[in-house]
């Protein structure tokens, strides 16, 4: 029984990060489904990503000020300033002009080209140096292959309908869309690519950051409190009206209690150990997998038509993440065996000790 529960022990400690990434996509699935309701209702997309962030340091806080008091970094103004421009890299633009663009254009499209995100991380790491790419190895071939399958799944799924599936009849929510939407087919897709760009570079510069501050819970905390207050200098800019601040206990209030303690508080804290732990393309390369859980939700709990290119598209994208992550299998291993060689080689020999012969 003891080998049994070791072995299991071995497994999980592989493949903690892919279950923590699978998670993570659960969790924001549903935070898709909330905050279309929410945004339905009539609430400001940049009070939600205010509040949001704010919560989720105010939840994080006490975790990171006593669990990390130890290994916490000294704060430098350099260090802060690299913070800020995280947050603002991360939180203020990239959120704000994600949900600006589902304002002008279509939440299919925005996904669709959140999806790239991925794709532009990967190209980032590789040109930083920071991404390994022997393309005379299989598991080099198959980074690259996986990537491009990802992409091209996504764009199966965006462009490509297909045959359309039956809605199912047993789904419990219906979602009544209002007029939230106002189309620009100028302004939205700017926005949309503006914010996978910056999305990319948040990932990037988060596996930078870590190296300098190696903890993760006070890291997310002055992400959350500095992000929500740059978001709130932007909320003052653009919405002049004071009543858009007050929120009521409704499906508003609910959303921002969920997207501040679960995904802008616990998920961006999981982000970042898998970024410390993996790199920025590997908890990229999960993205699209968002795209195939929304997809299935929308089917079975929203009721929403189904088609065939989704499927096929979905079937795509797993194929592609299956390959990254089997390339990806391949740097752990370079790893150990460069960490092996260092240390055989550093080993201290043993003196040859010369033996006279005696005559």
């Amino acid at each position: 029984m003891a080998p049994v529960g070791g072995e299991l022990r071995v497994i999980y400690k592989r493949f903690k990060p892919h279950i923590l990434m699978v998670l993570t996509h659960m969790g924001y699935t549903f935070l898709y489904l909330i905050t279309d309701i929410s945004f339905n209702h009539g609430m400001n997309v940049h009070v939600f990503v205010t509040y949001r962030h704010a919560l989720g340091g105010l939840a994080i806080f006490p975790f990171a000020y006593f669990l990390e008091r130890k290994v916490r970094p000294k704060m430098t103004v350099a260090l802060f300033l690299e913070i800020f421009v995280l947050s603002l890299v991360g939180v203020g633009l990239t959120l704000n002009m994600y949900f600006a663009s589902l304002k002008y254009t279509s939440p299919t499209f925005v996904t669709s080209v959140a999806n790239t995100v991925p794709s532009l991380t990967f190209v980032i790491a590789v040109v930083l140096r920071m991404e390994t790419v022997d393309v005379r190895h299989p598991r080099g071939i198959a980074k690259v292959l996986g990537t491009l399958t990802c992409l091209a799944g996504v764009i199966v799924i965006a462009l490509y309908e297909g045959a359309e599936l039956q809605s199912w009849k047993g789904a419990p929510i219906h979602i009544i869309k209002s007029n939230y939407v106002h189309e620009n087919w100028i302004k939205g897709p700017i926005l949309a690519v503006a914010s996978s760009i910056s999305w990319s570079l948040w990932y990037i510069m988060q596996g930078i950051t870590m190296k300098k501050y190696p903890a993760p819970l006070s890291l997310t905390t002055w992400i959350n409190f500095v992000g929500g207050a740059q978001s709130a200098v932007f909320t003052v800019l653009v919405q002049h009206k004071l009543a858009a601040w007050s929120i009521a206990l409704n499906i508003d209030f609910w959303s921002i209690v969920y997207a501040g303690i679960v995904c802008s508080g616990l998920i961006i804290f999981v982000q970042l150990w898998c970024t410390e732990q993996k790199g920025p393309v590997f908890v990229t390369i999960f993205n699209p997998l968002g795209t195939v859980l929304v997809g299935f939700q929308a089917y079975f709990l929203l009721g929403e038509r189904m088609h065939m290119g989704r499927i096929v598209g979905a079937v795509i994208v797993i194929l592609g993440l299956y390959l990254v992550l089997w390339g990806k299998e391949g740097d752990q291993y370079d790893i150990k065996s460069r960490e092996k060689s260092f240390l055989s080689n550093d080993e201290p020999k043993e003196p040859k000790i010369q033996r006279e012969e005696v005559p």
